[in-house]
């Protein structure tokens, strides 16, 4: 439990500003993922919802989805001492912070990383492999499709009746809606569990303000590295004991971690 809270002090966001975003439809996916590759690694779980309309899609963790909309509404107000804003906002606490919005052609993502709002873009290039295989997810025929990108091997289900081509995270660009995607290790298995229509505009689709532009290559496996910055512990932490402890696992927990991309590209 204490390392749980350290971690959340160090995620911890104060939000402001926003970017409008118009929704026409919304897809919550289920995400199951083990983060750490261990034998004895615990698959977790968690949601996001992806915001679409023909054009776009914008995708957040389903925790950081709802907060930020309270803090837009003011039925939050931060005031700034991350030990004091914890106690309102440690219940949507989320291991995925990044925003993601979605073109035909670019990525925009931004994201809070070494205490400091960041945000890159890429071009929207996955080269997908269309397979002849098909399955019935739900009430809609899919068709599957490979790719590889950010060092894994991805296999896509998406439905041609869901003219959107659009899915969760990164991946987008098939003549349909994703409904499923996983790599070939099943670390990361995204799932739809909910689609509908919806009409209206999302004030809160991108909190983050001030957010620095940089290459992706500045910010690319923050997670480990941050993990290894005892000094930021130390800054927060005034027990001894508990500082060794960190500063003698680290290492290990550094070196085991399972980030979703494992490559740049």
């Amino acid at each position: 439990m204490k390392y749980y809270l350290i971690i959340m002090i160090f995620l911890f966001t104060k939000v402001s500003s926003q970017i409008k975003f118009n929704v026409e439809y919304e897809a919550d996916y289920e995400l199951n993922y083990k983060d750490y590759n261990t034998s004895n690694a615990v698959t977790n779980k968690t949601t996001f919802a992806l915001l679409l309309n023909k054009n776009e899609s914008y995708f957040k963790n389903m925790n950081k989805y709802i907060k930020d909309s309270l803090v837009y509404e003011k039925s939050i107000i931060l005031s700034g001492n991350a030990y004091k804003d914890m106690k309102m906002t440690g219940k949507y606490y989320t291991e995925f912070p990044e925003t993601i919005g979605i073109t035909s052609s670019k990525i925009y993502v931004s994201l809070v990383a070494f205490d400091s709002y960041f945000k890159y873009e890429e071009d929207n290039n996955i080269n997908w492999q269309l397979q002849n295989d098909f399955k019935t997810i739900g009430k809609y025929k899919v068709q599957k499709a490979t790719a590889k990108k950010y060092g894994r091997m991805w296999i896509a289900w998406f439905a041609k009746d869901i003219p959107f081509p659009f899915g969760p995270y990164k991946f987008s660009g098939l003549p349909g809606l994703i409904l499923e995607v996983y790599d070939d290790k099943n670390d990361y298995h995204y799932s739809l569990y909910k689609f509908g229509k919806r009409k209206y505009v999302c004030n809160s689709a991108n909190m983050y303000k001030n957010a620095k532009l940089v290459d992706k290559s500045k910010i690319f496996d923050y997670k480990r590295r941050s993990l290894l910055d005892i000094n930021k512990y130390k800054q927060m932490i005034d027990d001894p004991e508990v500082i060794q402890t960190i500063t003698k696992r680290a290492p290990v927990v550094a070196k085991t971690y399972n980030p979703i991309e494992l490559s740049i590209y």
